[in-house]
This record gives C-alpha cells, structure tokens and sequence, in this order.
C-alpha cells in the first residue's frame, strides 16, 4: 500500500483513479507469497507497474526476475560457496553464527541477487548442520 500511495502522491491522482487495480496489486502480492519474487523486486517493480500498464508477471518474465527456490540449483551455489570460503565454514563450525550472514550473502552475489534467501538460510543450515 505504501508503494502505491507514494506513486499517487506523486502523479496527483485520486485513489479512485488508480491505474493500478486491485486485480493487478493482489496479482503482485501473490507472486511474493508464492516466493516467485522477493518482497524487495515487488517494490522495486511497482513503478513501472504503475505506470506501464504491464502485470508484474509481464514485468518479472522480461526483466528475468523470477527467483531462484530450487533446492537442487541452490544446492549447487551453496556447494561452490562453502568450498571457496572454508575458513568461514571452520568459523560457524566453532560457534560464530553471524558468519551464516556472510555465506548468505555470498550464496546471493553468486545467484546474481536471484536466490531465494528464506530457502537458502534454511539448506546452508542443514548444510552446515
């Protein structure tokens, strides 16, 4: 809601004339909800939606944003990550949780931003077990 007022503040429309439709808003919503795109490419997408007149589906599909949750593609990036970076590895073995974050976020750079982070949280862990 905050992403769509902000964008009719800014062109001066009434609520009531949205270009935006409630169809197209939930059609968005559930695109995080189902994990196809992160919360944060939902905000980053929303003003184009808004003044494109595409569907976020149209939007995601051409600008190649559908996220990665596929265990088996992860698993492979979470692989290549844990072998190059084995003293963090020894570092959260011995009790440094905070470097979980730093795998995290190396996982992410090597997906291009593309990985699901909830999914990739979840196998680093058992990775790591």
């Amino acid at each position: 809601m905050g992403e769509l007022t902000r964008e009719l503040n800014n062109s001066g429309t009434d609520a009531s004339a949205s270009p935006v439709s409630p169809e197209r808003l939930v059609s968005l919503l559930q695109l995080v909800e189902q994990g196809t795109i992160s919360l944060k490419v939902a905000r980053e997408i929303f003003p184009e939606i808004y003044s494109s007149g595409k569907t976020a589906e149209q939007i995601v599909q051409e600008k190649g944003l559908i996220q990665v949750s596929d265990e088996g593609a992860l698993d492979k990036i979470i692989g290549d990550v844990l072998a190059k970076n084995q003293t963090q590895v020894a570092q959260f073995k011995e009790g440094k949780q905070q470097v979980l974050g730093f795998l995290v976020g190396q996982v992410m750079k090597s997906s291009g931003g593309k990985a699901n982070p909830g999914k990739v949280n979840e196998l680093l862990k058992k990775r790591l077990g």
